[in-house]
């Protein structure tokens, strides 16, 4: 057993679930208040990741930082949150809010469209080359802990750390505030939430404001993590979110969160240990295993048929 590998794999995994979990976090609150698969979440990501690109390079650059490097970085990461919940608030308002009634079909239609829609609209605007975050300059790479097999880079250090408290604070949000019980009520039943004087339109904005935001954050770190962004990134990164999603029980934030470190592990394990190019069979192997097993998902229950 060669443990060095074994740990590196790991440390990869895991943040590379962090950020399957931030994007299935998205998918599953739209879900789970909508029941809406909102297939332009990947490109939310993808938007947040090319505006802390943007803020990168306005703060000048990674070489020559205008202010200090934790600060750029929580920058990068309020300007992604912002911008992509802002973007989420708009695609619900005009997108998916007409069709709020209509057969399902025409919502993931509508979805499927905007998707497009971001993804060339970024291809027009920046081009369809790569683009850097130049991490290695910015953060000294050899920063981080190093013991044994144990070598983990400062900046993964910050991916992980930074999800897991995004992760809790919506935990908490979904459970404590007044917000998360409108929240679960409207998921639960929005008639009779609205008929308790519930806003279930303000609660709708809120879900997507929130998914979204966090969909912008794991754009970042994912950009500071491995380095380089491209217009079609979220098309990859959403599935994987999606497929993360469904195999935790879509609509169940544990299981969200559980379901995007799974993924992540997956994939980097099979890359280490089987091949890079059967990583994308393996990962929809274990949905494919998952739904015929379990249907609802690890964590997700059965439909209540409301009669």
């Amino acid at each position: 057993m060669n443990w060095d590998l074994l740990v590196q794999l790991l440390v990869n995994g895991v943040t590379l679930g962090s950020a399957y979990a931030l994007i299935a976090l998205g998918f599953s609150m739209v879900y789970g208040i909508l029941k809406l698969l909102n297939f332009a979440h990947g490109d939310v990501f993808m938007v947040g990741a090319f505006i802390g690109w943007g803020v990168e390079g306005v703060l000048g650059g990674a070489a020559n930082p205008i202010v200090p490097v934790w600060l750029l970085i929580a920058l990068m990461v309020g300007a992604a949150m912002l911008g992509s919940g802002l973007l989420g608030v708009v695609i619900e308002r005009f997108a998916y809010r007409p069709l709020r009634n209509a057969p399902r079909i025409a919502p993931l239609i509508s979805a499927l469209g905007v998707s497009f829609f971001l993804q060339n609209s970024v291809l027009l605007l920046f081009g369809g080359d790569f683009k850097t975050y130049d991490t290695f300059t910015l953060v000294d790479p050899f920063k981080g802990i190093h013991w044994g097999p144990l070598n983990v880079w400062v900046v993964r250090l910050v991916v992980v750390g930074s999800a897991l408290a995004m992760m809790l604070g919506l935990t908490v949000l979904v459970s404590r505030t007044r917000l998360g019980k409108a929240m679960r009520a409207t998921s639960y039943d929005r008639e009779a939430a609205s008929m308790m004087g519930i806003d279930v339109d303000r609660v709708i904005v809120a879900t997507f404001f929130i998914g979204s935001a966090l969909a912008g954050a794991a754009g970042v770190l994912v950009g500071l993590a491995f380095s380089q962004i491209n217009h079609f990134m979220g098309f990859n990164y959403g599935l994987k979110g999606f497929t993360a999603a469904v195999v935790g029980g879509i609509g169940n934030i544990p299981g969200a969160m559980f379901g995007g470190l799974f993924i992540g592990l997956a994939e980097a394990l099979s890359t280490g240990y089987i091949s890079s190019t059967f990583q994308d069979l393996i990962v929809f192997s274990i949905l494919v295993v998952v739904m015929l097993v379990r249907p609802s998902g690890l964590f997700g229950r059965a439909a209540i048929q409301k009669v």
